[in-house]
């Protein structure tokens, strides 16, 4: 491991994991990664070792069969496998939010149901608030949870769900009018739904459809899916917390802890992306020298590195926060919009290192180019990232009187 990006103050615990975890993505990841991507093929191997390594129980509490690790050491952990093929690491970050959510706001009976099988991976998590016609505007939601009886029949659809096919339980957002007077602001009025259903496509189950996966420019491998629900029929029990109205506060709570992950990743990508540009910087030679040597290269290398060293500092500290119990949503929204954008530039100077050849797909640079853009909007956009940041800003410097 180079000098970059370390962190400091580990105990030996998470410096073992860690080590596990890069020794995995050395010589299960990084090897076939670009042969899946170019297939988008599931990495089903993969997966089978990630269940195997215990990470999908990272940070579930040992009392349900995880590891009851922290946000950093869960952070770190998705760095390193970013670092080797950031769709993996999508892969267990929407299984990780889900998790999170019932261990922060499920009921008793909702936590030893699905946790201990969380851990394992035998239950796999993805979680939806996107529709076609939303974006960032989540106040704007249409799909509709009505009450019937025990019952809550679900109507609407939903976009951009992250292993809409592979996953068994899937953490719905919805729109629920009982108990809320005309006039009471939208995200009052929403509620998480725990739908269980069956992996693969198709109807997997009455009322509830899951179309192909949706083909992308790149993050190749894990499947992204449309859900369509048409009169779904959901046990009154499976709202999270058991109570109607909290969804907003529950999938925000989520999708902060989602962005120090998306900052992770970023962290990740760009770590990979210097590590092959300083390589083929010193391999390639023009004008009788090694490119690395002349000085317009070496300027790329040093902001690169500079880039890769900040953007990981901003990570931990975002997590390090959360993980105190402070509120982070600044730290987390400054991590994920600062990392995004050095990821795309750092790859962008390591794609330029290459010439020619960061062209060709036989170049494990130019799958990370087509990777990088998705981090600038995942999680929320950049824009957004910055309207939250300037808010808070502005809360902490309000001027008095």
């Amino acid at each position: 491991m180079g000098r970059l990006a370390r962190t400091e103050g580990l105990t030996d615990v998470q410096r073992e994991i860690l080590a596990t975890v890069r020794e995995f993505v050395d010589k299960e990841i990084i090897p076939v990664a670009t042969e899946l991507e170019h297939r988008d093929e599931y990495p089903t191997r993969i997966v089978e070792g990630l269940k195997e390594l215990g990470l999908f129980g990272l940070m579930i509490p040992e009392e349900y069969g995880g590891l009851g690790e922290s946000l950093l050491t869960y952070a770190l952990c998705v760095e390193e496998i970013a670092r080797g093929w950031m769709s993996v690491s999508g892969i267990i970050n929407t299984h990780f939010i889900v998790a999170y959510m019932l261990k922060q706001h499920g009921t008793r009976e909702q936590r030893e149901y699905f946790l201990p099988r969380m851990a394992t991976g035998e239950v796999r998590g993805a979680f939806s608030m996107s529709e076609p016609a939303l974006g960032s505007d989540v106040s704007a939601i249409t799909s509709k949870g009505v009450r019937e009886g025990d019952e809550y029949v679900l109507t609407g659809q939903k976009m951009w769900l992250t292993n809409g096919g592979s996953s068994t339980l899937v953490a719905v957002l919805c729109r629920t009018d009982e108990g809320h007077p005309e006039g009471t602001a939208p995200h009052k009025s929403m509620t998480t739904f725990l739908i269980e259903k069956e992996p693969g496509f198709g109807q997997v189950k009455p009322g509830l459809t899951i179309p192909g996966k949706i083909d992308k420019m790149g993050y190749k491998g894990v499947d992204t899916t449309e859900l369509i629900m048409d009169g779904l029929r959901v046990p009154a029990d499976h709202v999270l917390g058991g109570t109607t109205g909290r969804g907003f506060y529950q999938m925000m709570d989520g999708v902060e802890v989602g962005r120090v992950n998306v900052a992770a990743r970023g962290c990740g990508v760009a770590q990979r992306a210097f590590e092959l540009g300083v390589t083929y910087a010193q391999q390639r030679q023009t004008f009788g020298k090694a490119i690395a040597q002349h000085q317009a290269i070496q300027f790329k290398l040093a902001e690169m590195g500079t880039k890769v060293e900040a953007a990981h500092a901003m990570m931990v500290n975002a997590a390090r926060k959360k993980d105190s119990g402070e509120r982070n949503d600044l730290e987390a929204g400054m991590a994920k919009y600062l990392a995004s954008e050095y990821c795309k530039e750092v790859v962008e100077d390591a794609f330029r290192i290459h010439g020619g050849y960061g062209f060709s797909k036989e170049y494990e640079i130019e799958r990370l180019y087509r990777e990088a853009p998705m981090l600038l909007i995942g999680e929320g956009t950049a824009e957004i990232q910055k309207m939250i940041i300037g808010r808070r800003l502005l809360e902490e410097y309000r001027i008095q009187g």
